[in-house]
């Protein structure tokens, strides 16, 4: 994968030059997406939303086959929340193109995406520059069939084969060193062969070990507690340890 970034004034494009890029057509000339591309708007007025994701700034599923065939993509516009949210829902301090929350995940997705690792492939991030300030979009490519493990867990659908998948899937991240600072059950995603992917790595990081590896695990355990499976985390962790039954 070889990433590539397009300008046009403030707008700042990420993108993955493999896929977007028309062979023999130089990425200065034109932009490999169109800026308006990663606008909600855009997708909803074009019919071509087919699903949406809960929770913050939620994630639209796009039918981008005009773009790549027969392509599903995710959008995910970068939203604040917390007090600082009733400032600006949407925008983020200026300190420099390679420090935007949209670049740094794109380039660790894209890094992680490299080493054969299971995160679904960034296809390209946008940055608009507002004076001091920024706002941020994401689109990586969609996973056919996932469910996130919140789902299954709910539903009592995951059996401890799965569930020692979802801790050796962990395990693997570690080991090459994926702080995850938000591992919790709906950034864990089980497509229909059973294979365990991870999402959402705004503001992760790449680091040596240390006792983050545990903190990632502890809030895992709060958040799968949130969906009522208080005694599924012993199998993760077991799967985590190197006892997993599975490969995968």
């Amino acid at each position: 994968m070889r990433l590539a970034t397009y300008r046009a004034g403030k707008i700042f494009i990420l993108y993955d030059a493999d896929s977007l890029c028309d062979a023999g057509r130089p990425s200065q000339m034109a932009p490999p997406l169109p800026p308006h591309s990663f606008d909600p708007d855009y997708w909803r007025d074009a019919g071509r939303v087919v699903g949406e994701a809960p929770g913050r700034g939620a994630s639209l599923f796009l039918d981008a086959s005009s773009f790549e065939r027969g392509a599903r993509w995710v959008l995910r516009p970068y939203r604040r929340g917390g007090l600082v949210a009733r400032l600006s829902d949407d925008r983020y301090l200026w300190t420099g193109l390679e420090r935007t929350r949209a670049f740094r995940e794109c380039r660790l997705t894209a890094e992680l995406y490299a080493r054969g690792l299971p995160v679904p492939r960034p296809v390209a991030a946008r940055v608009t520059r507002h004076g001091l300030t920024y706002r941020a979009a994401l689109i990586t490519v969609c996973i056919p069939g996932a469910r996130a493990l919140a789902s299954l867990v709910e539903n009592d659908e995951a059996g401890d084969a799965l569930l020692e998948g979802v801790g050796s899937t962990i395990r693997r991240f570690h080991d090459v060193g994926l702080d995850h600072v938000d591992l919790n059950a709906r950034n864990l995603l089980i497509d229909s062969q059973g294979k365990v992917w991870l999402i959402d790595l705004d503001r992760c990081r790449l680091r040596p070990k240390g006792t983050w590896q545990a903190d990632n695990l502890a809030r895992l355990e709060r958040s799968l507690a949130k969906f009522g499976a208080t005694d599924v985390m012993a199998t993760i962790q077991d799967g985590y340890a190197g006892s997993s039954k599975v490969s995968v």
